[in-house]
């Protein structure tokens, strides 16, 4: 068994994982455009890729597929996503399969607005949401909304350019500022996040661990403690299943005045997967049994309450001597 982690950057623990599960079996072969990146380092082989914007890049990876006889590959990073949803054939053709959910799917969570109208459509509480600042302003006539409100870009990570406005003067300047922005409702409720494993042979949902967001950084959870109520499971496991989801699955939930809303979908895994690994919900392990050919059994909802994750900073060192430095 052949893992390829493309775009491995700084999730060392993901390499780590993959490499554990698979043990004496296999090999985990990592990519990144730059070698300064720690977690290639952790893979038993890695290749020093082009930017995934330039001519070629595809080609590229097909060929390390070729090569090294990788039976699944995956990204960490969510502009990479639907290029391997898209080429999912390509990929296939070559006997490697695509650790990704369908690509019509991948681009609605990358369009917030578009995930806005599914879980609408579905009957799903989620934030409200414009991108027509006229119809917000008259929305805060009525009173259906209220200052403050997030402004970010309808497709967009990582937190960039979101911003918290309180004024019709802060929203108007944002817009000047900034191209392709949504207004989102603020919601003032606790934080959650979500890690979902959809059955690629089934299409079930076979492990949700769920964790109470204590600390962010960047987009990403860096305190947590883990949390169980069998109303989110059912909530999140009827999401995923029918929308058709498949693989690694990350969700950002808020708790406000008792019901669950849910904000954001990634289509991979979350920066804040570790907690989960850590409580017992081995999601490589479902990864390699689906390419296997076989399913994995469904186990929600499977690890202990108040467990709490706590990430800090570490340090790489690697001798480059003789290797051109690429940032």
């Amino acid at each position: 068994m052949n893992i390829l982690i493309l775009s491995a950057g700084t999730r060392n623990k993901i390499v780590q994982y993959f490499k554990k599960e698979i043990g004496d079996n296999g090999r985990v072969v990592a990519t990144d455009c730059s070698n300064l990146a720690p977690a290639v380092y952790e893979a038993d082989r890695f290749y020093l890729v082009p930017r995934i914007t330039e001519p070629g890049y595809l080609d590229c990876i097909l060929d390390i597929c070729r090569k090294e006889h990788i039976d699944g590959v995956f990204s960490l990073i969510d502009p990479e996503l639907s290029l391997l949803a898209r080429e999912r054939e390509r990929f296939l053709e070559i006997g490697t399969t695509p650790v990704i959910s369908p690509y019509d799917l991948v681009e609605t969570c990358f369009d917030k607005y578009r995930m806005f109208c599914l879980l609408e459509k579905m009957g799903i509480p989620t934030g409200k949401c414009y991108v027509d600042k006229r119809k917000f302003y008259e929305a805060l006539e009525r009173g259906d909304i209220s200052y403050p409100v997030f402004v970010k870009p309808v497709k967009g990570s990582a937190s960039i350019n979101i911003n918290q406005a309180n004024s019709d003067e802060e929203i108007e300047l944002l817009f000047r500022l900034y191209d392709d922005l949504m207004i989102q409702e603020y919601m003032h409720g606790q934080e959650y996040g979500a890690d979902v494993y959809v059955d690629m042979k089934s299409g079930k949902c076979t492990s949700i661990f769920v964790k109470k967001k204590i600390k962010m950084r960047a987009g990403e959870t860096d305190k947590s403690v883990s949390v169980r109520d069998p109303r989110l499971f059912d909530l999140l496991r009827d999401f995923v299943e029918t929308c058709g989801f498949a693989g690694m699955i990350d969700v950002d939930i808020f708790l406000n005045d008792g019901v669950y809303y849910i904000s954001e979908v990634n289509p991979r895994f979350g920066g804040g997967y570790p907690h989960a690994y850590a409580c017992g919900v081995n999601m490589p392990g479902q990864v390699i049994v689906n390419l296997e050919g076989r399913e994995n059994p469904v186990n929600i909802g499977s690890y202990m309450e108040n467990i709490c994750m706590m990430k800090y900073n570490e340090i790489g060192i690697q001798d480059m001597n003789g290797r051109q430095i690429v940032p």
